[in-house]
C-alpha cells in the first residue's frame, strides 16, 4: 500500500486517562515532523450486565457518547497544543461501538503507525488501552507506538534514539524506524546490539575479545548503507555481553525513543526481539516504537 493510500496518518486511541493524553501529545508532533494527518479514535464499549435479568442503565449509552465526544474535544485541544505551528497538521477524530483491538488493527491497514497508551482507565465502557497495547503490537499492520504516563522522565529534544539490531528482517525495519526519527528529530542514534546464549553457553568459555571484535565489524557493516542514506545521523555502536532486554531497558534510560523489531532470530549473536520487544512494551519508560511489517 502506497504512502497516498494511508490517509489515516498516525492513528492514536484515546480514552482521557493519562497515558493516552501523553499518546496523543507524541502522536501529534510525531505528525508534525512527517507531515502526515492525525487521527483520534475514541471506541465506546457496550454495557453488559453481570446478570441477564438486569437491564441497562436508563440513559448509559447516551452518557458514554457525550463522554466520549469530550474525551476526543480534550484530545484535540492536546493534539492542537502539541504543535508549534497552528493547522500544521489536519486532526480528524471518530468515535466508534467497537472492541479497541479489532477497531485499532482495521485502521492499521491504512495508517504510518497506531500510537496507544500504556494503560488506560479503568470505568464501564473505557478503552482499557493497558489491556489492548500488547495485543495491538501483536497484530497491527504497520508500526505500533506505546507511549506511557510517567512525567518525572522526561527526555531532552537532544536525547539520542535507541535502536535494538539483531540482523533479522524486524531488526532491519526497526533500524530504517530508527534513522528517520532521528534524522527527523535532529538527533543521533545508538545502534544496540547484544551477545547473549547464557542457557547455553557460560559466558567463561568463550572468547569474548574476539566474538566482540567480530559482532563490532558485522553492525558496522549492517549499518553502513543506512548512514549514507541519512549522513545527517551520527551513530553510536553498541556492542554488549548481556541479555538483551536487560540491556534494552538500561540503554533506554538515555534516550527519548527506543526502537525495536516486533521479533527476532534466534542464534549466538541474534538478540531475540520478540521477547525483547515485549519487556521494552511493559518496562521501558521512554516511548517504544514496535516495527511492524506494512
Amino acid at each position: 500500500m502506497s504512502a497516498i493510500e494511508k490517509h489515516y496518518g498516525i492513528v492514536v486511541g484515546v480514552d482521557g486517562s493519562p497515558s493516552s493524553n501523553f499518546a496523543v501529545c507524541w502522536a501529534a508532533r510525531d505528525a508534525a515532523m512527517r507531515n502526515v494527518p492525525l487521527t483520534l479514535v475514541h471506541m465506546l464499549k457496550a454495557f453488559v450486565p453481570t446478570f441477564a435479568q438486569i437491564p441497562m442503565p436508563t440513559g448509559a449509552a447516551v452518557w458514554q457518547e457525550d463522554d466520549g465526544r469530550r474525551v476526543l474535544e480534550e484530545a484535540i485541544k492536546i493534539a492542537q497544543d502539541a504543535t508549534t505551528t497552528p493547522g500544521k497538521i489536519k486532526i480528524s477524530s471518530e468515535m466508534n461501538w467497537s472492541p479497541p483491538v479489532p477497531k485499532l488493527v482495521k485502521l492499521s491497514n491504512e495508517a504510518e503507525m497506531v500510537v496507544v497508551g500504556s494503560n488506560g482507565r479503568g470505568a464501564v465502557g473505557r478503552l482499557l488501552l493497558g489491556s489492548v497495547s500488547s495485543a495491538v503490537v501483536r497484530n497491527a499492520s504497520c508500526p505500533v507506538a506505546v507511549i506511557h504516563d510517567d512525567p518525572v522522565m522526561p527526555h531532552p529534544h537532544q536525547a539520542p534514539v535507541l535502536v535494538g539490531i539483531d540482523g533479522s528482517p524486524a531488526s532491519e525495519l526497526a533500524t530504517a524506524i530508527a534513522f528517520d526519527e532521528a534524522s527527523r528529530r535532529g538527533v543521533g542514534l545508538m545502534a544496540l546490539q547484544t551477545w547473549s546464549d547464557a542457557e547455553v553457553f557460560d559466558f567463561s568459555v568463550v572468547d569474548w575479545t574476539a566474538v566482540k571484535a567480530e559482532a563490532e565489524r558485522s553492525l558496522a557493516e549492517g549499518l553502513a548503507g543506512w548512514q549514507e542514506l541519512y549522513p545527517d545521523v551520527t551513530v553510536h555502536r553498541l556492542v554488549v555481553r548481556d541479555r538483551p532486554a536487560r540491556q534494552l531497558i538500561e540503554q533506554s534510560k538515555l534516550a527519548q525513543l527506543v526502537v525495536v523489531g516486533s521479533h527476532g532470530r534466534g542464534g549466538l549473536t541474534g538478540a531475540l526481539l520478540g521477547s525483547v520487544s515485549n519487556a521494552a512494551v511493559h518496562a521501558v519508560h521512554t516511548p517504544v516504537i514496535v516495527a511492524r511489517p506494512s
